[in-house]
């Protein structure tokens, strides 16, 4: 195990969201500071005790739905004076806010740092803006390398690229639409069970096998559901999370990796980069995946939940399929609860 430095330092002690809802009346700006100011109250502090605030991807340069609401806006609104801020496409993804934040404080930075994340997908759609898709523009996005490989064979969207890391798996190892339906399906059960939930309809697999198919073989409740809505969390200096209204959550390790850049260019479409990730942070702790008692992963796309699954270490190298069939071992009685919000 290596030095945890950083993550001895640092606690989680507050957090907050705003509604979520397709689409908001509230604006990107509104529904941040909702997130931010219950996430702060949430720790027992004021607006004035933040002196850093960290986001990804920041604020997108087209002031598109991804991204509509970055640090420097969320500086400016509550008048900041801080020593620490970050923001940046080119960073682990969504957990990059929370990384950051946890870095700056270790290092002494600052002692209490705001991470948010704000998106806006459902009201962009309405109004008929499509940032986010390629058939929005009428050639290759100008300057991005990614993409200029891709407009050729017609994937204008990051779902096409992910269709072919599920077409893939289920090729290699033959996991089936059936098994994949149930990270879709396990979802929808517990949103049921949260009230802040935008999908309240009960789904059967029926239901999932008659949606439309958006890019083979991954269908409509195989992908992100767009919302509006703002997440925040504060992470503090442990000496001072220690005194503050929560119990300190302690973070017990972090990793990440970045080892093959572009989504299409994997050296092995059914990993990416998960399992150097998940080593990095394996190698930070002294827990094994056999200690895990629930995972939260990302399920923008339902293959990319069992490739978690998989790099985690959660169940063998393609046995994922195997993993969730039925949707017991997944369910919220089961021996791995998945996404229980």
């Amino acid at each position: 195990m290596s030095a945890r430095i950083l993550e001895k330092d640092v606690a989680i002690v507050g957090i907050g969201q705003s509604e979520v809802a397709r689409p908001s009346s509230r604006s990107a700006m509104q529904l941040t500071v909702d997130a931010a100011l219950e996430a702060i109250a949430d720790a027992g502090l004021n607006p004035k005790d933040i002196d850093g605030v960290c986001s990804w991807p920041g604020d997108n340069s087209n002031g598109g739905s991804f991204s509509p609401v970055g640090p420097l806006a969320v500086l400016s609104m509550f008048g900041l004076n801080c020593n620490w801020f970050s923001g940046g496409y080119e960073a682990a993804g969504p957990l990059a806010g929370l990384m950051n934040g946890a870095m700056a404080i270790a290092s002494g930075m600052a002692k209490n740092v705001l991470v948010f994340r704000t998106i806006t997908e459902s009201s962009n759609r309405l109004t008929g803006s499509k940032d986010q898709s390629l058939a929005a523009k009428s050639g290759p996005r100008d300057g991005n390398f990614m993409w200029q490989w891709c407009t050729p064979f017609n994937v204008l969207s990051v779902v096409n690229i992910t269709a072919m890391y599920a077409a893939s798996h289920m090729e290699k190892y033959g996991t089936t639409p059936e098994q994949l339906a149930q990270i879709a399906l396990n979802a929808r059960r517990n949103a049921l069970l949260n009230p802040k939930a935008v999908m309240r309809k009960p789904m059967t697999m029926d239901d999932y096998f008659a949606s439309k198919m958006i890019s083979t073989p991954l269908r409509m409740f195989d992908c992100d559901v767009h919302c509006d809505a703002s997440t925040a969390i504060v992470l503090s200096r442990k000496d001072i999370a220690r005194d503050l209204r929560n119990p300190p959550v302690r973070i017990e390790a972090i990793g990440a990796a970045m080892n093959q850049p572009y989504l299409w260019d994997q050296v092995d479409l059914t990993a990416n980069a998960t399992p150097d990730a998940a080593n990095a942070m394996w190698a930070r702790t002294d827990f094994k995946p056999a200690d895990v008692d629930t995972a939260q992963l990302y399920d923008g796309f339902s293959i990319l939940t069992m490739m978690w699954l998989e790099g985690l270490g959660l169940c063998p190298k393609g046995e994922s399929g195997a993993f969730v069939e039925g949707g017991h071992r997944i369910a919220l009685n089961g021996e791995l609860p998945l996404n229980t919000n």
